[in-house]
């Protein structure tokens, strides 16, 4: 039988990982196929349950449930239990040990930045201290940069996520630390957003000047919601990316989870981006 794969969350109807995953799966020569599934926000666990007994592999959670999923699996990846969060599920049997929970949201973001540019002796700004932040502080730790600089209007959210990912930064001989979106510091290698100001139209949180000229300003947020922040690095000399490309790999990541395949991400993020530019061409 064909192996069923979903993208749960609330809203759904925009997600793209059902063509990302179509395209993996059509690169493999996996039998699968993915949908979208719509979860009230009242009812994410019966839901998912309903799921998995009708015959589900697997799914990627999106929001506002990568908490819940974090509750509902048996077994976490060691990077999922950092986050305390999970973007991805395996519905494995009781007898292999019950559900299986990960996290790819930071693995994703860190393959993608380092198409562009190296992480490693690097200074980075990580912008937010919420679930999104949370989900990729320990990979970027992991890449080994010189600092990270974990800035929130929010201090104390900030130090408490430090706090949590103390551990590791010392073992990866990272400078880490919080501070207030205010007075964050300048000339940084590398800006990661992490919050939720493109959704709603506002100004990127920091002003350029805590950026050196060049540097790489990359939103997690991708299509017309980061288009002002892609605009902001632009108007400042930076180099602009938007959180496709950490789709893609965070998908692929999730791919290799189910599947034991990683499929080659570089093909799909090139069509994506050239379908959205069709898209965008077209559009009067």
């Amino acid at each position: 039988m064909t192996d069923t794969y979903v993208i749960a969350g609330n809203p759904v109807a925009h997600s793209r990982s059902p063509e990302i995953h179509a395209m993996f799966a059509a690169q493999t020569g996996e039998d699968l196929v993915y949908e979208r599934l719509l979860c009230p926000l009242d009812a994410f666990e019966a839901t998912l349950r309903g799921f998995a007994a009708a015959g589900g592999r697997g799914c990627n959670i999106t929001v506002p449930f990568k908490f819940e999923a974090h509750a509902l699996a048996a077994r976490l990846s060691p990077r999922a239990r950092l986050a305390g969060a999970c973007n991805v599920l395996r519905f494995d049997t009781e007898a292999q040990g019950g559900w299986f929970g990960d996290n790819s949201d930071g693995i994703g973001l860190r393959r993608d930045i380092e198409r562009v540019r190296s992480l490693g002796g690097q200074r980075l700004l990580l912008l937010g201290a919420g679930g999104a932040s949370a989900g990729v502080l320990g990979s970027l730790i992991e890449g080994r940069p010189a600092e990270i600089t974990l800035a929130n209007r929010s201090v104390d959210k900030a130090q408490a996520l430090v706090a949590g990912h103390a551990a590791l930064a010392a073992e990866q001989g990272v400078r880490l630390r919080a501070s207030a979106l205010d007075g964050c510091g300048e000339g940084f290698d590398i800006l990661v957003n992490g919050t939720s100001a493109s959704l709603g139209g506002a100004a990127v949180p920091v002003a350029a000047s805590a950026l050196r000229p060049g540097a790489l300003a990359l939103d997690m947020m991708y299509g017309p919601a980061a288009q002002g922040f892609l605009d902001w690095a632009t108007a400042h000399g930076f180099e602009g990316r938007d959180g496709l490309g950490m789709l893609v790999e965070q998908a692929a990541e999730a791919f290799y989870i189910w599947r034991g395949v990683r499929p080659d991400s570089a093909p799909v993020l090139a069509a994506l981006r050239a379908s959205i530019a069709q898209k965008a061409a077209a559009t009067p």
